[in-house]
């Protein structure tokens, strides 16, 4: 890593862990394989804010763990990349073995507990579902009606409501550590 750290992907150490990579990584992944446009790709850090965005939407009263681990979702993406849906399910499980992983190594050097409980993990899923719906319309070409069949349509969120230009990595990568730093104040002085 930038860092300095050598992270194990196969054994990855909380200890390993650090903001800065997470950030660095996430805001040089292209969300949709850079199949978007604008003059920047969509980025995964640039993703990650809008989903934590809509899950506080949906979830005024959600705590500032519940939060992070939402602003952490695609956390595990900056070693691994994002791969789309279709691929993840041909890869298989050795994908999600070491996405579990590394999802677990992230969540307990932030202090969150190794994976979210499954009723956070919906929740987290449909901001989302919500958040891919809005992008696949806005940024990737696709209709409607097709973004409908893949991610459902959206409730209580609107298009007007998100922030969707592609933003330049390194704008992106200060967005997310912001966010982060702010969740964590949040943290902090919340018992």
């Amino acid at each position: 890593m930038l860092s300095g750290r050598r992270l194990d992907l196969l054994d990855p150490s909380p200890l390993d862990i650090e903001l800065a990579d997470i950030a660095h990584g996430l805001a040089r992944v292209a969300r949709w394989n850079g199949q978007t446009t604008g003059d920047h790709a969509f980025s995964v850090a640039q993703h990650s804010l809008v989903v934590e965005e809509i899950f506080r939407r949906l979830h005024p009263d959600a705590k500032p763990d519940e939060c992070m681990m939402a602003l952490l979702h695609d956390g595990p993406e900056y070693v691994i990349g994002d791969m789309i849906s279709p691929f993840k399910a041909v890869v298989g499980g050795g994908y999600k073995a070491v996405e579990h992983r590394l999802e677990a190594a992230i969540h307990l050097r932030f202090g969150l507990p190794a994976h979210p409980p499954l009723e956070l993990k919906k929740q987290i899923k449909k901001a989302d579902f919500i958040a891919a719906y809005f992008e696949a319309t806005e940024l990737a070409g696709f209709s409607t009606m097709e973004a409908e069949k893949f991610f459902g349509r959206p409730r209580l969120i609107s298009r007007d409501l998100l922030h969707l230009a592609p933003m330049p990595a390194p704008q992106a990568q200060a967005a997310f550590c912001a966010r982060h730093a702010e969740i964590e104040q949040k943290r902090a002085t919340t018992p």
